[in-house]
């Protein structure tokens, strides 16, 4: 981040680097789990703006709801406020948290996230200004909806010369991080061949 400064996360960039889904993040924000009042990067109006701290809690409080009462999971958080450099906290009698295995998972996912958002551009000279991957007109949310559907990696990479493995590894989290907002697109809006058309007849009651 310029000049140092810290990243804030919006609820879908937090959702994609934890791999949970944004209707999880939103409603730890909408329970207090975590306060996001802040502006998100970019400043947008009433945005959810999240610290890496934020993001932190919402992996862990998802990640061990299963073992961990509400209540011992807030003072999970508790203890890891009071120990932040700690690797491990102990959140129970028997159950121990790694929260530096934590933390270098979402960083893993932060460094993902980074990358991918280098390899995109948008311009509204260029496919209306769909987020396109550098240097081409090859739309980001086409490649990741196209995997999502099954599309085999080698073929794919053959039909888009222009494209590295790596940009179809991070199409995936950074469409997770930028969902479209407004009415989902088609298949064949996005570009995707339909595999059969049918018509059919409806009968009068």
């Amino acid at each position: 981040m310029p000049g140092g400064a810290a990243r804030l996360y919006t609820p879908s960039e937090a959702a994609a680097v934890t791999g949970l889904a944004i209707k999880a993040v939103n409603n730890a924000i909408d329970k207090r789990i975590i306060q996001a009042a802040r502006p998100a990067r970019g400043g947008r109006a009433n945005a959810r703006g999240l610290t890496a701290d934020d993001v932190l809690r919402v992996k862990l409080w998802y990640k061990v709801g299963t073992i961990l009462s509400q209540e011992r999971r807030q003072r999970l958080f508790d203890a890891i406020r009071e120990q932040p450099k700690a690797k491990t906290v102990k959140a129970d009698e028997l159950v121990i948290v790694d929260v530096a295995e934590a933390r270098r998972q979402i960083a893993q996912g932060t460094r993902a996230l980074e990358d991918a958002e280098a390899l995109v551009t948008t311009d509204k000279a260029v496919l209306n200004g769909e987020p396109v991957f550098k240097g081409t007109r090859i739309p980001v949310r086409l490649i990741a909806a196209m995997l999502e559907q099954g599309a085999d990696e080698d073929e794919l990479l053959e039909g888009y010369p222009k494209l590295a493995r790596r940009h179809l590894e991070l199409s995936r989290i950074w469409t997770a991080a930028h969902p479209r907002r407004g009415r989902p697109k088609s298949l064949g809006e996005r570009g995707l061949p339909l595999k059969s058309s049918k018509r059919v007849k409806l009968q009068a009651a």
